[in-house]
């Protein structure tokens, strides 16, 4: 992990722009954490839709503000294909044809969500692990982990394979195909999901089916009234609760 720069938020939160191999990220620590304190501070890894860190920075640096106002630290990496990492030409033809799919009023077939989100899976979830190793090591930073947001099957697929994460926030809002289904009962972890209820681009049964999937004992469902980034502030707070609850 190599840092790129340094900057200090509003002297509460020190953000850190770093590389991982050719990865770009960044971490997000309350002041608090440096020098770092007796006790490592708790992670909260935040999945980034797949639009590029640079678009979606409002909305990341929103969330890391608020995190660090409960104590903890945040950190977030470029998607595959997203951003300024090299192009992927297959995930730019899978989205074309969701596009063309989508504007002909036809329906989005399984193949079509398979070629759009399982490579991205494969591709994304080592990367994860490969950058929480990094973020582990240092020396202000510890566990317990959580996972928030992002594509939902990447957070799927993570609270399988990654034993480190104790608890994640999921988003309802992208395809999800069968494939993940199937993993989402595998799922132990306490789970938060938030779903909105009138989101244009989003399958909502599929949601209500990936729920109903997740094995986990403790799982809560937070819907509301409203399109995709219409998530109200309340839902947000009921989210931070959840991690005050699981990861301190």
């Amino acid at each position: 992990m190599h840092f790129t720069s340094e900057q200090r938020l509003d002297d509460a939160v020190i953000e850190r722009e770093f590389t991982l191999g050719d990865i770009p990220g960044i971490l997000w620590t309350p002041a608090s954490a440096s020098p770092p304190p007796s006790a490592p501070t708790p992670l909260i890894l935040l999945g980034p839709p797949p639009l590029g860190l640079r678009k979606a920075y409002p909305r990341l640096v929103a969330r890391a503000r608020h995190a660090a106002a409960d104590g903890f630290a945040t950190a977030t990496i470029e998607l595959p294909g997203s951003g300024d990492r090299p192009r992927w030409p297959a995930a730019e033809q899978a989205r074309a044809d969701l596009r063309r799919t989508m504007e002909a009023g036809e329906p989005v077939t399984d193949e079509i969500i398979d070629a759009l989100v399982l490579p991205l899976v494969d591709r994304a979830v080592p990367e994860w692990q490969g950058a929480l190793d990094a973020l582990l090591s240092l020396p202000e930073l510890g566990g317990p982990v959580g996972y928030s947001g992002g594509v939902i099957s990447i957070g799927t697929r993570l609270a399988v394979v990654e034993p480190r994460i104790s608890a994640a926030v999921l988003f309802a809002g992208s395809f999800v195909p069968r494939a993940i289904l199937e993993e989402a009962r595998q799922v132990t972890i306490p789970l938060h999901v938030l779903l909105q209820w009138d989101d244009e681009g989003n399958d909502r049964q599929a949601a209500l089916d990936l729920f109903d999937a997740f094995g986990s004992k403790e799982k809560t469902l937070n819907a509301n009234m409203g399109g995709h980034t219409g998530v109200p502030q309340f839902a947000g707070e009921a989210a931070a609760q959840f991690f005050t609850r699981h990861l301190k």
